[in-house]
């Protein structure tokens, strides 16, 4: 009776060892994840659903979790209610000609600092990485200056020629992905006669598409959410983007909040639909050069 009795002390121990496990490993962390994506989307919860109330609602004490009733028409308001197409168009601009920018001189430079051996190389890549410790406050002034000696302010040029002289951040990122990439088919191209830059582009840039991808996209979002930048260069009304748009009339006219809030789930969903399809490259991303070649 004696070991039958252990034997059963045994095995609730080893089965409370593994309910145990199973609360710590799997169930505890799910339940955190799930309540900070409940908070991670209650934002944005609130401005659809401040979207399709009624003035009148929206006024209500307590307020309510849900429309009693849905105005879908509100948003074809918020496209009236400030010049939404004309901001949409010129914050696509930026995001465009910033995305190519940004793949053109990164690819380079990161090209330059993991393919191809050159006196001084190490140091150099040192110096771009220790860029990324400046803070973007202490070069403002600096380069305001520069683009208005140049006559560049109240134009889309300010936001959109420094993405064509690299980001410390991205040249490291792709460096680091070319890293992976076997020398051997560099070699392989020097001794068919091809030239450095025939191997970039025929060899060496097919392989980086995943990197590229992942570049694309943060330069695109960061293009189509810059407040700041656009707040600095652009004066003419015209030329605004969609963030800065929307502060502006929030702060010169009345506010309709229903209608502001609509607009601003038009800018929010493109960023929300870049991410559900390309969400795999932002994995990619944040992995790319975790594996040393």
């Amino acid at each position: 009776m004696s070991a039958q009795a252990t034997n059963n002390n045994w095995g609730k121990d080893l089965q409370y060892r593994r309910t145990a496990r199973l609360f710590s490993e799997k169930i505890v962390p799910r339940l955190v994840l799930i309540g900070m994506c409940f908070i991670f989307i209650l934002p944005y919860y609130w401005m659809i659903t401040t979207s399709l109330k009624s003035n009148m609602e929206l006024r209500t004490i307590p307020p309510t979790l849900f429309p009693k009733e849905l105005h879908f028409e509100h948003y074809a308001e918020a496209i009236q209610f400030i010049p939404f197409f004309q901001y949409m168009m010129n914050s696509l601009t930026i995001v465009i000609f910033g995305v190519i920018g940004a793949i053109i001189s990164n690819s380079f430079i990161a090209y330059g600092f993991s393919r191809i051996n050159w006196p001084g190389r190490e140091p150099l890549f040192i110096v771009v990485i220790a860029t990324m410790f400046i803070p973007f406050p202490v070069v403002l002034v600096a380069l305001f200056d520069i683009f208005a000696r140049f006559r560049l302010v109240n134009t889309f040029y300010p936001l959109i020629l420094p993405a064509y002289v690299g980001s410390a951040f991205y040249i490291f990122m792709m460096r680091q992905y070319l890293m992976t990439i076997p020398k051997e088919i560099s070699d392989a191209g020097f001794i068919d006669g091809a030239t450095e830059f025939q191997i970039f582009y025929k060899l060496v840039l097919p392989l980086m598409k995943p990197v590229i991808a992942v570049v694309a996209i943060f330069t695109a979002l960061g293009s189509w959410n810059d407040f700041l930048g656009p707040l600095i260069y652009l004066q003419n009304q015209k030329l605004y983007t969609l963030s800065i748009g929307l502060q502006f009339f929030r702060s010169q006219h009345e506010v309709e909040y229903t209608l502001l809030m609509a607009a601003s789930t038009l800018v929010a969903l493109p960023v929300v639909i870049i991410f559900l399809c390309f969400q795999r490259f932002f994995v990619e991303g944040i992995t790319i050069g975790a594996v040393k070649g």
